[in-house]
C-alpha cells in the first residue's frame, strides 16, 4: 500500500479500494464530475463530495512531501543530517511536526542565543542544563572575555542559549499548543481614539470582549479580525501563564540546586519571548483557517443553491434595470436571450413619467410577444414592480423580481464587452438581469462568484482556498445540469468536465465557422480536443434534435452500444425505447453487467432513458411581497410577512421582505429545537412567511422568526 493511500486512509473513513482507484483515475487526468458519474464501479460508488475529499488530502500529502524533501535537503547540505534525525523527518505525520524538527536548523537573523554562542557560552549552558553543579557562579568566571565582562553577563548569555533549546523542544511546544487549544481566551479592546467613530459602531460589541478561543464561532472570529484590520480594536490571546510555566518546569527540572534557578529564569524567558508569541500566533492562525473553512463552506452551499436556482426557461423576456434619476434601463430578449431592443424609461422622480413608461412597456410587450418581465432588485425595484403590475397586458405576462447582485461586475467585464461591443454597461446589466431569469446558471458563471453576494467575509478568507472551492462548486453545478453545446457561452463551456477555457473558445469558434453540432461525434473535430477531453466532457454536452437521441442525454457515448443492445433485445428502435418506462422496467440489468459495467452505471442509464436530458432544477415561480410594506418604518412587531431567503450564514439567514434592508432570522428563531445546520431548515431563494420580532430603525436592523415553511417548494 502506497504512503499516499495510507495518508488518505488515516484522514478519512473511505474504503481502501475506493481510495486507490480514485487516485488512479486522478492520475489519469480524470475530473471529479466524470469519476463520480461514470466510474462508479471503480470507486465503489463514491460521490462528488467523497471524491473531493480524496483530492483534498492528495494535495495535502503532496505539499507535505514537497516540504519534507526541501527540509531534508537543507539539513543535509548543512552536514548535520544524522540517521536518527532523518528517520524522524521521514516519519513526521504533518507539517507542524516537520517544522518543529526543522526549527533548530533554520537560518535565523541575529539572536541573543547566537550572540552567546559566539561569545563561547554554550559549554556553560550545557553545564547548567545538566543540573549537577552548585558552583554555577564560580564556573561562570571561566567564560569571561572581551564581550563578556562579568559572571552575571555570562550566566545571562547561557540562559539565552537554554531558552532557545527549550523553545526548540517538540514536547514543550506541543504542551503549550495543548494548553492554548483548551484554555486560550480571546480578548479585544477598543482603540481609545476610535470609540466614537461612526464606522466603528457596527463592531461595538467587541469594544471590550472576551471568550474562550475554542468556543468563538467562525463568523464572530472573522468579524473581530476585520475590526482589528480596520484598526478599531486590538486583539490578543491570554492564558494562565503561571500554570503553563509550572508544567514546563515539571518537564525540565530534575533537581533543586543552583542550576534550577537559572533554568527557571530561562524557562520564563523562553515562554515570554519565544514560545508564547510564536504559538499564540499559530493558534490564531489555526483558528483563522478553521473560520475560513467554515465561511467558505457556507459560501459554497449558498453558491450551489443560487446556481441551481429555478430557471424560467426559453421565454421572451423584457428585463428592467430600475433606477430613479437615471431612469430604468429596458431591454427585450428573444427566447435564446439575444438582445432585440433597448431604451430608457423615466417613470420615477424627478421625471415621474409613469404614463409614458406604462405605454412603452405595454407596446414593447405586444411588439416582441413578451412572456415574462424581469425586474432587478436594486434601487427603485419595488416602485418599478408596482408600476408594471398596473399594466393591463393583452396576453399573460408574469412579473419576476430578480437578484441583480454582480450584474454591474458583469456589465463592465471583458466577457460583456465581447458579447455587446456596441452597447454601454447599463444595457449589458439589464440583459444580464433578463438572462438570469431565463437560466441563472448560464448567466452567473460569467461573474466572479465572490461578486454574487451570497456569503459573508468572502474578502477576508484565504483567497486561494475560496477560489478553488467556488470553482469546484461551479464545475459541479454545470455538469449536474449539462450544457447545450450549440447555445452555451465560452464561460459556461469552460466549466464542462475536461474542457477548460481554451477548448471552450475552440468549440465556439468551430460552431461559428461550421454551424451547429449535429452529433457528439462532431465534437471530435474541434481543434485540440483529443480523446481524453472527449471522454471526460462528451456526456455533459447536449445536442438538441440530434439524429441519435442519446446525444441529448447524460448517457456516455461509451455506453451507446449497451443501450442499442437493450433496444435490440426488446425488438424496438432505439427512439422507441427512450422514454418508454414500461419497456425500461422490464429490462433485466444483470444481463448487461460486465467487468467494467455494474449495476450502479446501468441504473443510471435506465434513469436517464426514462427522462433523457431532463433539467433537474425547479421552474421559476412568481412571488409577491406585501405591497403595504415600502420601507423599514412600515414594519411593526408581530407582523407576518412573505419573504425570500437571500443569504445564509452560520448564525442564521437573511430575508428580503420587499424593502431595502434585509431582516435576520437568527438560528435561535429558525426552529423550536437546536439548529445544527441552517441549510437543513431553509434554502436560498426559498419563499417563506416570517414574523417581525423587533425593528431597530437607527441601526437599520430587523429581527425575524421563521413562522411558516415555504409557500411553494
Amino acid at each position: 500500500m502506497s504512503s499516499l493511500v495510507t495518508y488518505v486512509l488515516q484522514h478519512t473513513q473511505l474504503p481502501k479500494i475506493g481510495i486507490e482507484n480514485t487516485l488512479e483515475l486522478l492520475d489519469e487526468e480524470c475530473t471529479v464530475p466524470f469519476i463520480a458519474r461514470y466510474r462508479k464501479e471503480r470507486t465503489g460508488n463514491l460521490d462528488e463530495v467523497q471524491i473531493g475529499t480524496v483530492v483534498k488530502f492528495r494535495a495535502q500529502y503532496q505539499a507535505l512531501e514537497k516540504r519534507r524533501k526541501a527540509i531534508l535537503k537543507t539539513i543535509d547540505e548543512q552536514g548535520v543530517l544524522t540517521p536518527e534525525l532523518k528517520k524522524k523527518l521521514e516519519f513526521a505525520a504533518d507539517i507542524i511536526e516537520l517544522e518543529d524538527l526543522y526549527l533548530p536548523f533554520k537560518k535565523r537573523k541575529k539572536t541573543k542565543a547566537e550572540t552567546a554562542r559566539k561569545n563561547g557560552l554554550e559549554p556553560l549552558a550545557k553545564i547548567i542544563m545538566a543540573q549537577r553543579s552548585d558552583a554555577v557562579q564560580s564556573l561562570a568566571s571561566n567564560y569571561l572575555g572581551k564581550n563578556v565582562t562579568s559572571e552575571d553577563q555570562a550566566l545571562e548569555g547561557a540562559r539565552h542559549i537554554i531558552a532557545e533549546w527549550i523553545n526548540e523542544r517538540t514536547s514543550i511546544r506541543n504542551l503549550l499548543r495543548h494548553q492554548l487549544e483548551r484554555f486560550a481566551i480571546l480578548t479585544t479592546k477598543v482603540i481609545g481614539s476610535q470609540k466614537e467613530v461612526e464606522k466603528a459602531q457596527k463592531y461595538r460589541d467587541y469594544f471590550d470582549w472576551n471568550e474562550p478561543l475554542n468556543r468563538c464561532p467562525s463568523h464572530r472570529f472573522l468579524a473581530i479580525l476585520r475590526a482589528e484590520s480596520e484598526k478599531f480594536i486590538r486583539v490578543k490571546i491570554e492564558i494562565d501563564d503561571g500554570k503553563v510555566l509550572e508544567r514546563i518546569e515539571q518537564r525540565i527540572l530534575k533537581t533543586n540546586n543552583a542550576c534550577s534557578g537559572h533554568i527557571k529564569l530561562a524557562i520564563a524567558d523562553a515562554y515570554k519571548r519565544l514560545l508564547f508569541p510564536s504559538l499564540s500566533n499559530e493558534s490564531l492562525k489555526n483558528t483563522k483557517e478553521k473560520a475560513d473553512d467554515a465561511a467558505i463552506q457556507v459560501f459554497s452551499k449558498n453558491l450551489k443553491q443560487l446556481l441551481l436556482g429555478a430557471p424560467l426557461g426559453e421565454k421572451r423576456i423584457l428585463a428592467i434595470d430600475p433606477g430613479f434619476r437615471t431612469g430604468c434601463k429596458l431591454v427585450c430578449l428573444d427566447a435564446q436571450g439575444d438582445l432585440l431592443h433597448n431604451e430608457t424609461i423615466y417613470p420615477h422622480a424627478p421625471q415621474n413619467d409613469s404614463k409614458g413608461a406604462i405605454k412603452k412597456i405595454s407596446s414593447l410587450s405586444d411588439a416582441y410577444k413578451i412572456e415574462a418581465i424581469a425586474i432587478g432588485n436594486g434601487t427603485a425595484s419595488r416602485e418599478t414592480e408596482r408600476l408594471v403590475k398596473r399594466i393591463a397586458f393583452k396576453n399573460v405576462v408574469e412579473v419576476y423580481v430578480v437578484n441583480e447582485a454582480g450584474a454591474s461586475i458583469y456589465s463592465a467585464s471583458k466577457i460583456a464587452r465581447e458579447e455587446f461591443p456596441n452597447y454601454d454597461v447599463t444595457v449589458r446589466g439589464a440583459v444580464s438581469i433578463g438572462r438570469r431569469l431565463a437560466d441563472p446558471l448560464a448567466e452567473l458563471v460569467k461573474i466572479d462568484p465572490k461578486s454574487i453576494g451570497v456569503g459573508q467575509y468572502q474578502h477576508d478568507v484565504d483567497q486561494t482556498k475560496l477560489k478553488y472551492s467556488l470553482d469546484t462548486i461551479v464545475e459541479s453545478c454545470v455538469n449536474t445540469v449539462g450544457v447545450n453545446i450549440n447555445t452555451a457561452s465560452v464561460s459556461l463551456l469552460s466549466y464542462v468536465s475536461g474542457i477548460g477555457s481554451k477548448l471552450a473558445e475552440n468549440i465556439v469558434t468551430y460552431r461559428n465557422e461550421t454551424g451547429p453540432f449535429k452529433s457528439r461525434n462532431d465534437i471530435k473535430n474541434v481543434a485540440r480536443l483529443g480523446g481524453k477531453a472527449f471522454e471526460q466532457g462528451a456526456a455533459f454536452l447536449r445536442i438538441k434534435g440530434a439524429e441519435n437521441p442519446l446525444d441529448d442525454s447524460a448517457v456516455h457515448p461509451e455506453s451507446y452500444p449497451l443501450v442499442e443492445r437493450m433496444a435490440k433485445d426488446k425488438r424496438v428502435p432505439l427512439a422507441e425505447l427512450i422514454g418508454n418506462k414500461t419497456l425500461l422496467k422490464e429490462i433485466e440489468l444483470q444481463h448487461y453487467t460486465s467487468n467494467t459495467v455494474g449495476l450502479p452505471t446501468l441504473e443510471d442509464i435506465i434513469s436517464e432513458l426514462e427522462k433523457p436530458g431532463l433539467d433537474r432544477r425547479e421552474k421559476a415561480k412568481v412571488f409577491t411581497f406585501d405591497q403595504n410594506i415600502k420601507s423599514i418604518t412600515d414594519l411593526r412587531e408581530g407582523q407576518l410577512l412573505p419573504g425570500i431567503v437571500n443569504n445564509i450564514t452560520n448564525f442564521g439567514c437573511f430575508v428580503d421582505v420587499g424593502i431595502k434592508e434585509s431582516g435576520l432570522i437568527h438560528v435561535s428563531n429558525l426552529s423550536q429545537g437546536f439548529v445544527k445546520d441552517v441549510n437543513e431548515h431553509v434554502h436560498l431563494h426559498q419563499q417563506i412567511i416570517v414574523k417581525v420580532l423587533s425593528v431597530d430603525i437607527p441601526r437599520k436592523r430587523i429581527q425575524l422568526a421563521l413562522h411558516k415553511k415555504p409557500i411553494q417548494d
